[in-house]
């Protein structure tokens, strides 16, 4: 790279100038030249206390990772397709407080013994779930079998 965009310690604009001649200016004022946009063209170059640079880098990237919301998948189950209105519904209050507390919900439906021949019930019964939460919700895994357990997951708007 023979020439960079260079700004100064005092974070004024001096312009393209020859590598060489930013690397002489840095060491005049005591200071490091850091490549701060190596994508551009010209690279920009900045004249600044390397330590300080990493210093102030450190924290931003301390402060993104305080900013972040980490994301879980909470799972509720459902003991088999034939479950009462009234239970389904205490299951869908659930739901709904982890929805809108931001998180991802995985509602398993099991299936035990003979149960196995009503797939399609417990297949219907998540999509009727996902049905009702469509206001708050939006559904990140259509219902599928893994074994015994059939599962679907939601995933806030």
């Amino acid at each position: 790279m023979p020439q960079v965009r260079l700004i100064g310690p005092d974070g004024e604009q001096v312009g393209v100038v020859e590598t060489a001649q930013a690397l002489s200016m840095a060491e005049e004022a005591e200071l490091d030249l850091v490549e701060v946009a190596a994508e551009a063209r010209p690279p920009v170059c900045r004249i600044i206390d390397y330590g300080k640079y990493r210093y102030d880098q450190e924290k931003k990237a301390k402060e993104a990772r305080k900013k972040q919301h980490n994301v879980q998948m909470k799972g509720i189950r459902i003991a088999g397709a034939n479950i009462s209105e009234h239970d389904l519904e205490y299951r869908m209050a659930h739901i709904r407080e982890f929805i809108e507390k931001g998180n991802r919900v995985k509602v398993s439906v099991r299936f035990r013994g003979r149960q196995m021949a009503y797939q399609e019930r417990g297949r219907e019964l998540l999509r009727g779930l996902a049905e009702k939460l469509t206001d708050i919700s939006v559904v990140d895994q259509e219902p599928k079998m893994e074994g015994r357990e059939m599962s679907l997951i939601l995933r806030p708007i």
